[in-house]
């Protein structure tokens, strides 16, 4: 779909469906105003032949919400066109994908949100914090030999924090009541038809043929449900509209905590009620950096989000003019930088010292690092200088959403794993996240001598590392430029920083989302690239030395979603690599 073809934009049921980009060789000739960017094209796969999903630019001209799924972008911008705020699209949007994408998030998780308030002329943007931490009964040891222990069962599981988070959102700056928000994901949840996105993932688990807790939702006649049949989730419904009616409270005390902590401990959990009851968000400024003169506001540790402004700040000292091999290998070696400068970070509150975290975002930081990036070759892991092995997390959803106003909300929440824990309660429907899987567990050092990080080892009350990076952007001017964050685990902050150079690149907001991607993060020592990425570059990469393996664009990797504004138009675009679709109006 075009920019220049739209009009004003519509959700997307309303809007024309031409996919905007790729395109099967046998539609070519149905495009019109895509011709003249058959390099554009070729590189994403179009002329050679990769099957993408359908993709979308959405061009609106008063709010747009990119989420990754059709049904909750819309429900969104609802919101928008009757009257609420950014805040408010986003805590319906963060319900809603928890309801129909909940193998990535979820009440029974947690993340971080970007938040950008105008101020008359000026703006204020904030994080709100609202990670999952370790119960009070977690210790460093308590996963040694038994790992399963930390990615499966009621003991993977961190004390929740969305609905603190989006409850805190919307009391500093939401606009319409919190029931009005939730109410559409209470009746969503009582019945609606299966995504391809989903249809597809749950067949990827046959354990929940065998637990009724998940068969009774998701195969309840013996069999996966197949795409278009209908799936409920009532139990879910009630607990959603218990929330509605009483707020989140009503989660972290009486029955709906009650019925929770049960399950978690009846499946080898340590939590209790006292965790529930002590658990806090964090609200501070944004984490401030620049990228090409604009300003960018991200997220603070245990964030990648240090990490993420590092990278522009090496990035920034090439010109970048063109995407060719030289400046493509730039970008790599800068991330794997990124990837060295992130065994760094911690909870900061868990250390004795945050200097090594808080040098990370700055120029004098980047400055020692420069002369390190060499332009005739790449390097072994320990040339980067990574203090300890690299902790891989998961999964994840992101929403990025600004309103015609000029608030914007970056939004990233996750359960971990696809389908968290594996812990579905069935009394309340809440399935539960493994987020203790993000902490390292102390051992043996891996095949490459680097040891388990102890920055990052379990502790009561801790937040462990996340790879999450939900930013927003504004021009030199201070006026709105882009909201962006993605998920995919440890895939997440290089995807985003591939996305915003792709923009600066000419592409459109679409074409930058959708293009092939490159990712090195020093362990296991391969640079991986998307089967759509120019044959020419990734050659080029092995002559610097890059062991590069090509693998299918459609497996399950980073998803970004991303919110940009230009000229006074607002364009959206939703990773097809999770069949995401924004809208806008």
């Amino acid at each position: 779909m075009d920019s220049e073809s739209l009009g004003p934009s519509y959700p997307i049921d309303k809007m024309i469906k031409e996919p905007a980009l790729p395109l099967p060789v046998d539609t070519e000739q149905h495009v019109h105003k895509r011709q003249r960017n058959w390099r554009v094209r070729f590189a994403l796969g179009a002329l050679i032949g990769t099957p993408r999903n359908p993709s979308y630019l959405v061009k609106a001209q008063n709010g747009a919400v990119a989420s990754e799924n059709k049904i909750c972008s819309e429900l969104g911008v609802k919101v928008l066109r009757e009257g609420g705020n950014a805040v408010d699209a986003t805590v319906a949007t963060t319900f809603c994908i928890g309801v129909v994408n909940m193998f990535s998030s979820g009440i029974g998780g947690g993340g971080f949100m970007t938040v950008r308030v105008p101020r008359g002329g000026v703006s204020e943007v904030y994080t709100i914090d609202f990670r999952e931490t370790g119960p009070a009964l977690s210790n460093e040891t308590m996963y040694i030999g038994r790992p399963e222990t930390s990615r499966f069962g009621g003991l993977s599981v961190g004390v929740p924090g969305e609905l603190r988070g989006l409850e805190e959102a919307h009391r500093r700056w939401g606009s319409l009541p919190w029931k009005y928000l939730v109410q559409p994901s209470v009746d969503l949840a009582k019945g609606w038809k299966v995504d391809t996105e989903l249809a597809k993932r749950i067949t990827w688990y046959p354990f929940m043929l065998e637990n009724s807790d998940w068969s009774d939702v998701f195969a309840p006649e013996g069999r996966f449900l197949k795409e278009g049949e209908v799936i409920r989730r009532v139990n879910l419904s009630r607990t959603l509209a218990t929330i509605a009616e009483d707020g989140p409270d009503a989660f972290y005390k009486g029955p709906i905590a009650g019925s929770i902590l049960e399950k978690i401990q009846q499946t080898g959990g340590i939590m209790t009620q006292s965790d529930l009851d002590h658990y806090k968000v964090k609200v501070r400024p944004a984490l401030q950096g620049t990228f090409r003169g604009r300003r960018v506001y991200t997220s603070h540790a245990p964030t990648s989000g240090p990490v993420l402004l590092h990278m522009f700040n090496l990035i920034d000292r090439y010109s970048m003019e063109e995407r060719n091999g030289l400046n493509v290998h730039r970008i790599v070696e800068i991330m794997k930088f990124g990837f060295a400068a992130r065994t760094k970070i911690c909870d900061p509150e868990f250390t004795n010292s945050s200097k090594r975290i808080d040098e990370i975002a700055t120029y004098e930081y980047a400055e020692r690092i420069f002369g390190n990036i060499t332009d005739e070759t790449t390097h072994p892991p320990e040339y980067y200088k990574p203090e300890f092995d690299i902790k891989i997390d998961h999964g994840t959803s992101h929403t990025s959403v600004v309103d015609k106003s000029g608030m914007a909300v970056s939004l990233t929440s996750t359960v971990n794993y696809i389908f968290g824990s594996q812990v579905l309660d069935p009394v309340t429907g809440v399935i539960l996240n493994n987020e203790m899987d993000d902490f390292s567990t102390p051992g043996v050092p891996n095949g490459f001598g680097l040891f388990p990080s102890p920055y990052n080892y379990p502790q009561a009350g801790k937040r462990p590392l996340s790879s999450t990076v939900p930013t927003i952007i504004e021009h030199e001017d201070g006026s709105f430029y882009a909201a962006v964050g993605g998920s995919g685990g440890s895939q997440i902050f290089p995807a985003v920083y591939q996305t915003l150079l792709n923009l600066d690149w000419s592409l459109d907001a679409s074409q930058a989302v959708e293009y092939g991607r490159l990712h090195d993060q020093l362990y296991p020592l391969v640079t991986s690239a998307d089967d759509v990425y120019p044959a020419h570059i990734i050659e080029d990469l092995r002559e610097r030395g890059h062991n590069v393996t090509v693998l299918d664009v459609n497996r399950v990797a980073a998803v970004v979603q991303l919110v940009v504004q230009q000229n006074g138009t607002i364009y959206a675009a939703s990773d097809s690599r999770k069949n995401g679709v924004a809208a806008g109006y």
